[in-house]
Parts: C-alpha cells; sequence; structure tokens
C-alpha cells in the first residue's frame, strides 16, 4: 500500500499542476500524510533546475502551514481524545511532568525533527499538545523546513542528477548526523 501511494506521489510531479501538488503533499505530510515532499522536489527540480528555489520555497511555506495544523491538532483535539484515555489509565500526573520537559527542548525538538528523517508530524502534534509557545514553534519550524528544503534545493541545482542517488539514500543520515554533532557540541560547551 505504501509503494503504491508513493508511486502516486512521484506521478504528480510529472503533472502540470506539480507546484500545488507539493504544496498539498508538503502541507499534509506535516499533520498526517506519510510521503515526504521531497519525493516530489526532487523530480520536479531535476526537470526545471532554474526553479529550484522557488520549490523549495513553496515546499517550506506548505510545510509550515501543515505544521500550524499539527499543532492544532495537538492543542485543541488533545482535550476531547488524549485527556479522558490519561485520566482512565491514571496518568495525568505524569503528563505535566512530560509536556514541562519537552517544552524545556523544545526548540531542539521542531529543529531535529524539521531537519531529519524523523516524523516532522509527531512533533507538530506534541508541540500544540504540550503548549510549546506558537512563535518558537513557528519560527523553528521555518528555519528547521526552509534549511531542510533549500539544501536539497542547492544541491540539485549545483550537481544536478549526479547527486540524487546521494540525496535520496544518505541526506537523512548526513542531516542526522549533523545534529548530533550539534547538539553534542552544545553539551561540551554547556558541561565541560
Amino acid at each position: 500500500m505504501l509503494r503504491g501511494l508513493y508511486d502516486w506521489t512521484i506521478s504528480l510531479a510529472a503533472g502540470k499542476h506539480a507546484m500545488w501538488a507539493l504544496a498539498i503533499v508538503a502541507f499534509i505530510e506535516s499533520s498526517f500524510f506519510p510521503i515526504p515532499p521531497d519525493v516530489l522536489m526532487i523530480p520536479m527540480i531535476l526537470a526545471t533546475p532554474h526553479r529550484a528555489f522557488r520549490i523549495a520555497g513553496v515546499a517550506m511555506v506548505a510545510s509550515v502551514l501543515g505544521g500550524v495544523l499539527g499543532y492544532a491538532i495537538g492543542a485543541f483535539a488533545f482535550e476531547q481524545i488524549g485527556q479522558p484515555i490519561l485520566e482512565n489509565l491514571g496518568k495525568t500526573d505524569k503528563m505535566e511532568a512530560f509536556n514541562e520537559r519537552f517544552n524545556d527542548v523544545g526548540f531542539w525538538a521542531v529543529l531535529i525533527a524539521g531537519l531529519t528523517p524523523f516524523p516532522y508530524k509527531v512533533i507538530t502534534i506534541m508541540s500544540g499538545w504540550t503548549g510549546m509557545p506558537f512563535w518558537t514553534f513557528m519560527i523553528t519550524s521555518i528555519l528547521a523546513r526552509g534549511g531542510r528544503f533549500f539544501l536539497v534545493a542547492g544541491l540539485l541545482w549545483k550537481y544536478g542528477p549526479p547527486i540524487r542517488e546521494f540525496i535520496e539514500k544518505r541526506l537523512g543520515l548526513m542531516l542526522t548526523l549533523f545534529v548530533a554533532m550539534l547538539l553534542g557540541g552544545v553539551y561540551l560547551v554547556k558541561y565541560l
């Protein structure tokens, strides 16, 4: 089923409404869709490299707006769905402690999820659920999603088809390693 969804998403990149398809996929991926917008971005940029940064901009704006939907789901649907479940399980005391811990590192959680292959939709919903300050969420989402999509666009614009395999297979790993080194550096500076 996931392969069929992936193939369908790829087919959208060749259509005359590819930019709209990218915007929709980037929007819904931020709250519930399982296929990342990179799947559309890569063939679109390879077909029209002169539009690489416009394509990245559309993906970023739509993804951040979709993140707002995910934030709203966490902020407004939690009370009707999640809280009664936790109350029945006797876990409401643990919920407040989790919210505080998540919000203490919220900037980093959103940044990491926005840059790496970690599902961004999980963090958007958790950000709303825990009551992360909305502007912290928005600014971090713009930085993370913009950084990721413009990096992909820049690599494809500069190197073209030869870089495609690297992006599809290794970029997530490279970004994850970069974030790990960044966090390690912050830890060293703060605690040593």
